[in-house]
């Protein structure tokens, strides 16, 4: 908690104070002097996204993650309409294990344009990897129904997440449409393992609705 508030205040004074970005690393914080002050947007937004690419191979507070969040809070401050950043930011902030941050975020992307489907889809991801399936679930389809209906990880994370609540025929349909944009074996493996749970699930409800009749 201390060092993320030492983190947090390090962010603060960089987008209202200085253009020099902190690093932190085994708990202890020290400067990396870098002038940011004259780098336009653009600029910006390009060094945030190397250092974002290599924060998510990572997965892990580092300098590289710790680069990407200063950057795209600078970008945030700077531009608080443009929910790209916003969404950036709390997938990384997901990825370290700050929810709150993370689902602030998110939320705060959703506020800014609700009409676009990628914080739905980011907040469904979140859920996800927490195991808070129907959660998880109720976003990706808001994601999907605000235009990810081609989108292959919402249809393949519907899909799964359909399978893991138990309902095989709706798996199948997202899990199919999945395997029309992208097919792999994975997805021909999970396909299967749907087809025969909802083969199973055939049965025993036909098995069921038998003995009740007689």
């Amino acid at each position: 908690m201390r060092q993320l508030i030492k983190f947090l205040l390090t962010i603060f004074l960089i987008c209202i104070i200085t253009p020099a970005y902190s690093a932190i690393k085994g708990g202890l914080e020290y400067q990396i002097p870098i002038d940011y002050s004259k780098l336009s947007e653009n600029e910006l937004e390009e060094k945030a996204g190397f250092y974002y690419n290599l924060a998510m191979k990572t997965g892990s507070l580092n300098d590289e993650m710790t680069a990407a969040l200063n950057l795209y809070h600078m970008l945030a401050h700077k531009n608080p309409a443009n929910i790209e950043y916003k969404i950036k930011l709390g997938t990384l902030y997901d990825i370290i294990g700050k929810d709150r941050y993370a689902k602030g975020c998110f939320f705060d992307a959703i506020g800014v344009d609700k009409s676009r489907p990628e914080a739905f889809f980011r907040l469904g991801e979140f859920y996800y990897r927490r195991e808070m399936y129907k959660r998880a679930l109720k976003m990706y389809k808001i994601a999907y129904t605000k235009g990810y209906t081609r989108h292959y990880e919402t249809l393949y994370k519907m899909g799964d997440t359909y399978l893991k609540l138990g309902d095989t025929k709706a798996a199948l349909k997202y899990l199919k449409s999945a395997s029309e944009i992208s097919p792999n074996s994975e997805l021909t493996e999970k396909i299967t393992k749907a087809e025969n749970a909802d083969t199973l699930n055939q049965e025993y409800y036909s098995d069921t609705r038998i003995r009740l009749e007689e």
